[in-house]
């Protein structure tokens, strides 16, 4: 790469006005999402379980897929924990606990026993819930742990799997409106020749290994985690088994890539052969005439 071809450096903020994304960061980033983690209001007698609740009960018991609605006024708190029943009608009580638990632990405070009744469930139960809860609450439930692991190896495990299905979500929803599916790739002729943000070196698609790089570490971290590992291991299987994804479609780009190469080092080959045949040889391109 020459240095003409090289990615500019940010422009120094100092020298320019900078058009930012967020106008008001870092501040009001910090407040809107401050804004989501008020408090759950509780009616009268309202409340999570105890920590000692019988969760193998829990477990056994599941939310009726009939269950109609209080015809009297919800708190805040019942009225959340009614939507959370709707959304896992045929689901155990247990799953709608585990539900209940993330909803508080978003919040800025909580009952003091929410992170270890929420560590128990899936310290006890974390085989049966990864068979039964969707996948979207095995997201969830993964990336709590980033904040209420018990260990250090638990946190940062759920902590790596916050970063990759967050950036996962904003970017799959940005691509839907190119107007491909999910399982389509783009054609690489189409490729812009601007640079990557940020200054970024451009990702190499038959050497680079950056995708591995991202996913490798959280894996062998998840394949050594007893308890938070088994979870992040199961989602991990999930997204190599989906063909909807950035790592599929690069794979994809990839086979694309070294097909096209293949059939070029064939024809050249085949090429050879035939002027060996006749007796020519491949001419040797000359420099033009200095003077045409």
């Amino acid at each position: 790469m020459t240095m003409a071809d090289s990615p500019a450096d940010p422009p120094d903020s100092a020298a320019a006005e900078v058009n930012l994304t967020y106008q008001d960061a870092p501040d009001g980033l910090i407040e809107r999402w401050s804004k989501r983690r008020g408090p759950v209001n509780y009616g009268q007698g309202e409340g999570l379980p105890p920590l000692d609740i019988d969760l193998a009960m829990l477990a056994e018991h599941m939310v009726p897929e009939g269950d109609t609605p209080p015809a009297h006024r919800l708190s805040d708190y019942k009225r959340k924990l009614w939507q959370l029943r709707m959304e896992l009608r045929g689901k155990s009580e247990l799953a709608v606990l585990n539900a209940d638990l993330i909803v508080h632990l978003r919040r800025a405070t909580f009952p003091d026993h929410a992170p270890a009744l929420f560590r128990r469930i899936w310290i006890e139960h974390g085989r049966s819930l990864r068979d039964e809860l969707p996948t979207r609450w095995l997201i969830s439930s993964v990336i709590t742990f980033g904040d209420f692991g018990e260990t250090e190896a638990q946190r940062r495990l759920g902590l790596s799997m916050n970063v990759l299905f967050s950036l996962m979500k904003l970017y799959e929803f940005e691509r839907m409106t190119s107007g491909l599916g999910p399982d389509e790739l783009f054609r690489r002729k189409r490729k812009k020749g601007a640079h990557l943000p940020m200054g970024m070196l451009d990702f190499g698609l038959d050497r680079g290994g950056l995708d591995y790089n991202l996913l490798a570490p959280i894996w062998q971290a998840a394949l050594a985690e007893p308890v938070v590992g088994p979870l992040a291991c199961c989602l991990l299987e999930r997204l190599n088994s989906d063909p909807g994804t950035l790592f599929r479609r690069l794979q994809g780009m990839r086979a694309g890539r070294q097909a096209y190469l293949e059939r070029l080092e064939a024809g050249a080959r085949a090429e050879e052969a035939a002027m060996e045949a006749t007796g020519w040889e491949a001419e040797t391109p000359t420099a033009p005439d200095e003077a045409t």
